[in-house]
């Protein structure tokens, strides 16, 4: 018999708390900075965007001056001593599913324990704004498709160390939520690419493929594993525009899915990258290259997200690989 985790967020108990942020960046006249970002986690693929799209936001380097070690709660507070902000983005997480499996302590220390101690050093610091923490929509695990699209709602079965860790951290934020000094509110994002993802994930992998081939560097053949399986992805700029709703209009204790809410098969991102690129490859299965999938389809729902927000994704999925297509063909001309 399998057994799941019902996870159900309600804020009635807090509803006197009335801490609403403003928009990131200006207030509603638009003519002054107004809060100050702190983005945790500003090194990886997510976070490299987000600075590039916050540029006055702040970092935990930037504030410490050296890199600062998300598990050491006195680091934290050096860095935030003179440097408290009004919202924070928690990003900062060991992510790489494969790398979750080699190394699970080190993925529960940092995606549970750094995000208590990131809390605890924040409510030290006197911090009294909006904290988003960034989960992960592989919380869910295996879900039939009758009980597609995922929602909110649904029971929580994670079959990895990393999801597992993510679960444990969103429950930690939800009684944060709850007791702490400060408004915390949890994302769960399903796949989401863009220009600068590693080629350890799919589907930069093959756009850095193509675009050897398209080069001259390898040959006509591009080696896969399974793709023959769906997943619903969602542009990296559509996501930091969730974020940025969530920071100022989510509802504190809550949860939220950020996806397409479009179910793609994997096998038609490769051959749409092909066709964008104008490159003519074989696809050639790699045996080597296969991991089981125990979730041969997945569609997400952010309906709750569009109500409370309205937030919408915008970045048709022909642009999000012709960036990332571009991107790979970029730095390969850079190495030549």
């Amino acid at each position: 018999m399998q057994r799941s985790l019902h996870l159900q967020y309600s804020t009635s108990s807090l509803e006197s708390k009335q801490i609403r942020p403003k928009c990131l960046f200006y207030d509603e006249a638009r003519q002054k900075i107004s809060p100050i970002l702190l983005i945790v986690g500003n090194t990886g693929f997510v976070g490299k965007h987000a600075l590039a799209r916050w540029p006055r936001s702040v970092t935990l380097t930037s504030a410490a001056g050296d890199s600062v070690d998300i598990c050491k709660k006195p680091a934290l507070l050096a860095a935030l001593a003179n440097n408290v902000p009004d919202t924070v983005l928690h990003l900062a997480a060991v992510s790489f599913v494969p790398d979750s499996f080699k190394f699970p302590e080190r993925t529960f220390d940092v995606n549970f324990l750094g995000t208590l101690r990131l809390l605890e050093a924040l409510a030290e610091s006197g911090f009294c704004g909006r904290f988003l923490f960034v989960g992960t929509g592989d919380a869910y695990g295996t879900v039939s498709v009758d009980e597609q699209p995922i929602r909110e709602g649904q029971s929580l079965r994670p079959r990895n160390p990393y999801a597992v860790s993510k679960v444990a951290a969103e429950a930690l934020c939800y009684q944060w939520s709850q007791t702490g000094p400060f408004e915390v509110v949890m994302a769960r994002p399903f796949n989401h690419i863009g220009a600068g993802q590693a080629p350890t994930f799919a589907i930069s992998d093959f756009a850095r493929q193509i675009a050897e081939i398209s080069a001259g560097q390898r040959p006509p053949v591009l080696k896969v594993g399974n793709i023959d399986f769906t997943r619903d992805f969602t542009d990296v700029k559509d996501v930091l525009t969730a974020y940025e709703l969530l920071l100022s209009k989510g509802r504190n204790g809550e949860v939220y899915n950020v996806c397409s809410g479009v179910e793609r098969s994997v096998r038609s991102l490769v051959e749409r990258l092909l066709e964008l690129a104008g490159v003519e490859a074989e696809i050639q299965n790699d045996p080597t290259r296969f991991r089981p999938s125990d979730q041969p389809r997945v569609c997400g729902d952010h309906a709750k997200l569009s109500i409370d927000t309205g937030w919408q994704p915008g970045v048709s999925i022909d642009e999000t690989l012709l960036n990332l297509y571009r991107y790979w063909e970029h730095e390969i001309g850079k190495s030549k």
